[in-house]
């Protein structure tokens, strides 16, 4: 039985490919090649993944991510789709469930949003649900570094407080553009902001995230 993250994976490996390597993403800098480097290397190279959260391992990080860019593209296009190793932790089911549903949802999405003629993907419930039980338990931790209170709400007025704080600014929207806005990617969320003027102005530009 596929699951979401598979689902995603297999997106982003076809949405990668379709783009071509020298093609801009949402992360600050990467071009697509980039990306799928960085991917590569969190799966498949424990020794220097580390960097990506703890600093003092983030030169490391830099090196090996720029070894795998210097590989052929479709060759990390391949190790995308074919998954990491049989030793590696993301080969377990529920930790490559827990892990990546939203890693490659967010970086299929800074692949598909950074291109001109993008256009909004519907998302199936199921999935809307799985995106936003995961944002429920990492609002705190992604909304940590807000300059202002922020909740995360959804069209129904389910909601998750992702920063305590005045004055507070709500987030309203689909899981999805939740998820998007809650990872730092604001400006290509499609949500609507309620709150003081000033306040939404610090929230768009904070840079929020893991």
């Amino acid at each position: 039985m596929s699951t979401h993250a598979k689902r995603e994976r297999l997106l982003l490996a076809d949405l990668l490919e379709s783009a071509g390597p020298e093609a801009p993403t949402l992360c600050e800098n990467w071009s697509a090649r980039d990306l799928a480097a960085h991917v590569v290397v969190r799966e498949r190279r424990a020794d220097a993944a580390g960097g990506i959260l703890v600093k003092p391992l983030a030169a490391r990080l830099e090196r090996v991510q720029a070894e795998f860019a210097g590989k052929p593209y479709e060759e990390l296009i391949q190790l995308i789709r074919t998954g990491p190793p049989r030793f590696s932790p993301f080969a377990l089911k529920q930790i490559d469930e827990a892990s990546n549903t939203v890693e490659f949802y967010v970086h299929a999405e800074d692949v598909r949003r950074a291109q001109p003629d993008w256009a909004a993907r519907e998302l199936d419930p199921v999935f809307a649900d799985a995106l936003w039980s995961r944002i429920e338990r990492m609002a705190r931790v992604l909304g940590r570094k807000s300059p202002v209170g922020m909740v995360l709400r959804r069209p129904d007025g389910r909601t998750a407080v992702a920063h305590r704080g005045t004055p507070v600014v709500t987030v309203v929207g689909e899981p999805g553009e939740l998820t998007m806005f809650a990872f730092g990617r604001q400006e290509a969320a499609d949500v609507e902001l309620d709150g003081d003027k000033d306040a939404i102005a610090q929230l768009m530009a904070a840079k929020l995230g893991v």
